[in-house]
């Protein structure tokens, strides 16, 4: 966990420490009219009922036997990488900023290497139903930024918003599964209005994407009281529910950084409103465990900033370790198809969770 304390205060510093400007504002959608960075976003457009995009779905599952198992080489109990990313932005303000370039190579990285991405719920949960072979990768956004998501005035999504470069990567690569997962605050993808913000979530989570709690006001949890923690968590999960979804199943902790009392991000209530999460998560810094292991834990699950290898990012962020993955196929999740199963090497069996014991396929 030493690792994850490091990354927790570097970001602390990072994000307490930039200019006014670079913390997420309300930004003009994509599409909008130029104007001062505190505009009110133009409304969001309503999507049109069969945009031309590829689809979401899962593909057909398999009956994987152990000789199978075998053939794609499935680890159900290998390392899944979690990617946190935060704002995108043709010029970089912060160290913790991306490129529209940056994201696309990525992920264009990952399809080419196998990955197919999974939301943050579908990893908790375990509905890794991804196709024999390939590997799942969580795609998470912290602070529902404006360059998350826009739709431009053909009601499609902006070319280097996230949502956009997901889309144009699953494209060129059928194989990568076009959807994510956006932690948001009081003002999701910088819309103000409830009504562009309802239809800004609701397009995406028609669409396969998942929009979950990332508190109000992103202060720093370890600072709050227990009941300040909860109204800042049910703030969300009202707002959330206003606007068409949850309650949210994940929730990302502001700097990734942990309560001193765990429990407090778990599950509670303030006012009469009731919160509880199947998943908490960090902010860095190595791939998770998978979910079907012992060792996994719901309330704290690792991630990993996505980033090049310079400074603190040497061993800790996206390019060093997607290439220890590869270099070490053996300690990645390699899915087998079959959701009724979890296959993996018959020397590991004994390392899976007693509530999945039942569905080992070990050869």
């Amino acid at each position: 966990m030493m690792a994850n304390v490091v990354v927790v205060a570097a970001a602390v510093v990072v994000l307490l420490t930039l200019p006014a400007t670079v913390i997420p504002q309300a930004t003009p959608m994509a599409g909008a009219a130029t104007g001062a960075a505190t505009a009110t976003p133009s409304p969001t457009p309503t999507p049109s009922p069969s945009p031309d995009l590829p689809s979401a779905a899962l593909p057909p599952p398999v009956q994987a036997t152990p000789e199978f198992a075998r053939q794609v080489k499935a680890n159900e109990a290998g390392m899944v990488p979690v990617l946190m990313y935060h704002r995108i932005t043709k010029k970089r303000l912060a160290s913790i900023d991306r490129t529209p370039s940056q994201v696309r190579q990525e992920m264009e990285k990952l399809a080419r290497g196998g990955y197919v991405p999974v939301t943050a719920q579908e990893f908790v949960t375990g509905k890794i139903n991804i196709p024999a072979g390939k590997h799942p990768v969580v795609l998470t956004f912290d602070d529902g930024h404006a360059s998350h998501f826009a739709l431009d005035g053909n009601g499609m999504p902006a070319r280097d918003t996230a949502v956009g470069i997901i889309y144009q990567v699953a494209k060129k690569y059928p194989s990568f599964r076009p959807v994510a997962t956006f932690w948001v605050n009081q003002q999701p993808f910088g819309l103000r209005g409830r009504k562009d913000q309802a239809r800004a979530v609701q397009w995406l989570t028609s669409r396969g994407f998942e929009v979950a709690n990332h508190t109000w006001g992103h202060p720093y949890l370890p600072g709050l009281s227990k009941k300040k923690v909860a109204e800042q968590l049910v703030r969300v999960e009202r707002l959330l529910e206003k606007l068409g979804t949850g309650p949210s199943d994940t929730l990302a902790l502001p700097f990734g950084a942990m309560p001193r009392k765990r429990s407090t991000v778990q599950a509670g209530k303030w006012d009469g409103t009731r919160f509880a999460f199947k998943g908490v998560f960090l902010a860095g810094a190595q791939p998770s465990v998978s979910p079907f292991v012992k060792d996994f834990d719901w309330r704290a699950i690792q991630r990993i900033q996505s980033n090049g290898k310079r400074g603190e990012c040497r061993k800790w962020c996206s390019q060093y370790w997607l290439e220890w993955l590869n270099k070490h196929p053996d300690k990645r999740y390699t899915a087998d198809g079959d959701p009724d199963r979890v296959s993996v090497p018959q020397k590991l069996r004994g390392i899976i969770g007693s509530e999945r014991r039942r569905q080992v396929n070990a050869y």
